[in-house]
């Protein structure tokens, strides 16, 4: 296959977002603009990627992968402009086929992508305009076609009303060969008051010197939303999400009310899970086949098995095997693998912890640092004391411990198996295998003494 790259245009402020960091760190479903087009490029086979970014630029670094080219633009000065500031990286790529896309366009789909450079390819053009028909035009470029090719891209304001007329629209991505795109970038000359260089004169350098130029129509108008303020990225979101759930829809995945239903798309969702309202699914989520999830339940960087409940709890960074049950109200941190069978109720916390097949923790426990055994009870009230205010230990509990209510574990701690602990016990000491430990002060009874307490003046 031929060589590809791409460049990728990011340096835009999105002041109109209101924030203080560039637009295209905007997210939609929890992903920035620009990792959407990356990826999309990636997935379309393109590995060479460079980003243009602006000053201030080090947050969209650390979104982009690690090795990822950038050049910068100090000064916002036009489109084409920007892709001036990857000449050195275009030069060693003379050769090659060149996309240039907004950082800003989370549509540009792998498919679309790849269409339009096949359409490239065999129209042996210079440069391929990505372009998309919409019900209304108004505020875009249109593309006006000259047989087979496209003869020049009218902005709205320069338009006359037979151009204004014209559905067509330039989706603001284009496809260059390499050397062709360095000629024309080389030629460009401000032609407007703001003294900025556009890249869509690249069309008429081109033309000029005898060069195809083209248009794909990409058969999907989504290929041209961007987001230039928080309305369209509220519609960037909506239209995110709707994709979505047709995808899991087909998938067999029921959602039955999509009320405060937010799923990443890189969520892996099994058939016949269920996702009840309120639910936010992020990162590499997996859910097992006839889980539910829901209602309000957050589940970020997980795995959870076949079968699973989760009730308006938080699941984080955490593996949960098949037939679990959490919630409601519960908390799940990063580093843990709950076992099959689990159950854990309201309030209760598990923080990296190993917690084995058939464990249950009814209420009100916190487990921390903890290599928890099979078939252990926790009774309401228990905590893990895993931090002495320098560091943090680990406790070990084997397999069929019964710890009392309210009991305390001074980690560093083991429970041999089978052994219990009295309901008010603080443990220090590793307790043997089948041992009852008993951990509190002897019970003390004054006669008439709360009567005494409540005479007056007392």
């Amino acid at each position: 296959m031929e060589k590809r790259c791409a460049v990728l245009l990011a340096a835009g402020e999105g002041k109109r977002m209101g924030g203080r960091g560039s637009k295209v760190l905007c997210q939609v479903l929890f992903r920035p603009l620009i990792r959407w087009v990356y990826d999309n490029c990636a997935g379309a086979g393109i590995e060479d990627i460079c980003v243009i970014v602006g000053k201030n630029s080090e947050d969209v670094l650390r979104e982009l992968p690690q090795g990822t080219h950038t050049a910068l633009q100090e000064q916002r000065l036009g489109t084409g402009h920007a892709v001036l500031q990857a000449k050195a990286f275009l030069e060693e790529r003379r050769d090659w086929d060149v996309l240039v896309a907004n950082g800003d366009a989370p549509f540009l789909f792998p498919r679309l992508i790849q269409g339009a450079w096949e359409a490239h390819r065999a129209g042996q053009n210079a440069m391929t305009v990505i372009s998309a028909r919409v019900e209304d035009p108004a505020g875009y470029g249109r593309i006006l076609r000259d047989g087979e090719g496209v003869r020049a891209i009218v902005e709205e304001r320069d338009a006359d009303d037979a151009q204004k007329a014209v559905r067509e629209i330039n989706a603001g991505c284009c496809w260059f060969r390499g050397g062709d795109l360095l000629e024309a970038l080389e030629e460009l000359t401000p032609q407007n008051v703001q003294g900025e260089l556009y890249l869509t004169d690249a069309l008429g350098i081109l033309r000029e010197k005898g060069r195809r130029v083209g248009a794909w129509d990409a058969g999907d108008p989504r290929v041209v939303l961007g987001a230039n303020d928080r309305r369209q990225l509220a519609g960037l979101n909506a239209i995110a999400r709707e994709m979505v759930f047709d995808r899991l829809y087909d998938q067999g995945v029921d959602i039955p009310v999509t009320d405060g239903v937010m799923i990443d798309p890189r969520a892996r969702i099994a058939p016949g899970a269920r996702i009840l309202p309120g639910t936010v699914i992020r990162g590499e989520t997996a859910v097992g086949r006839d889980s539910v999830i829901g209602p309000n339940s957050w589940l970020e960087d997980s795995t959870l098995g076949e079968g699973c409940l989760i009730q308006a709890s938080y699941i984080l960074g955490s593996t949960l095997e098949d037939r679990v049950q959490i919630g409601p109200f519960s908390r799940v941190r990063p580093g843990c693998r709950i076992g099959a069978g689990v159950k854990i109720g309201n309030f209760v916390e598990v923080k990296n912890s190993v917690l084995g097949p058939g464990t249950k923790s009814a209420h009100l426990t916190y487990i921390g640092d903890a290599d928890v055994g099979a078939g252990v009870n926790f009774g309401c009230g228990v905590c893990i004391a895993n931090y002495d205010g320098v560091k943090k230990h680990r406790t070990t509990i084997g397999d069929g411990v019964f710890l009392g209510c309210n009991t305390n574990l001074i980690a560093p701690v083991k429970l041999g198996d089978g052994a219990y602990t009295a309901a008010g016990t603080t443990v220090t000491r590793d307790v043997p295998e089948d041992a009852l430990c008993i951990g509190r002060p002897r019970q003390t009874v004054l006669p008439d003494r709360a009567r005494d307490y409540r005479k007056p003046g007392k």
